[in-house]
């Protein structure tokens, strides 16, 4: 997690989550931008961008180490630390 990698990763998925928060909160019902609640959508999509840095943070111990994904870069997902058998 104290790698130059995970930060910049970290930090591209907070930005794209910010953009997309504030362009879904600014088009709702067509509002115009003179019109826009701005510190409403701009508090939100920081909200949006500060989870997102938080949820990157927790996944590292999840997936592959040293990034900010869930998965793994073979493809796998990460499984159960003890997984049960469900009778067929």
């Amino acid at each position: 997690m104290l790698t130059y990698l995970f930060w910049q990763s970290t930090l591209e998925r907070a930005v794209k989550t910010f953009a997309q928060t504030l362009v879904a909160l600014l088009s709702v019902n067509g509002i115009g931008l003179v019109d826009a609640p701005w510190v409403t959508a701009l508090s939100a999509a920081g909200m949006a961008a500060l989870l997102s840095v938080l949820t990157s943070i927790a996944s590292e111990r999840v997936g592959e180490r040293e990034t900010p994904s869930m998965v793994r870069s073979d493809g796998s997902s990460p499984q159960p630390a003890s997984a049960t058998s469900v009778p067929a």
